[in-house]
């Protein structure tokens, strides 16, 4: 499949649900945590928020910033769990 900016975020945030133990691992089928490497995703998510603004379409800025909104709420619901 072709990859675009939707679908690249969209991989970016499947990777952080994963490490908030959203999501099961692919492979091993378990759920695991690892708030660290889910915090740096959802920073990285960020950075190419900041980095982007201004360069993409309507659609693509909703989707950044929903997504984003998402994964920083659960992540603060994680780490004060």
């Amino acid at each position: 499949p072709e990859i675009d900016f939707s679908s690249f975020v969209f991989s970016l945030s499947t990777s952080a649900l994963l490490h908030l133990g959203e999501v099961p691992d692919p492979v091993t089928r378990k759920i695991e945590k690892d708030l660290a490497l889910a915090k740096q995703t959802i920073d990285i998510l960020g950075l190419l928020q900041e980095k982007t603004r201004g360069n993409l379409t309507a659609d693509e800025e909703k989707l950044l910033e929903n997504l984003l909104a998402d994964l920083r709420w659960r992540y603060v619901r994680e780490a004060k769990g």
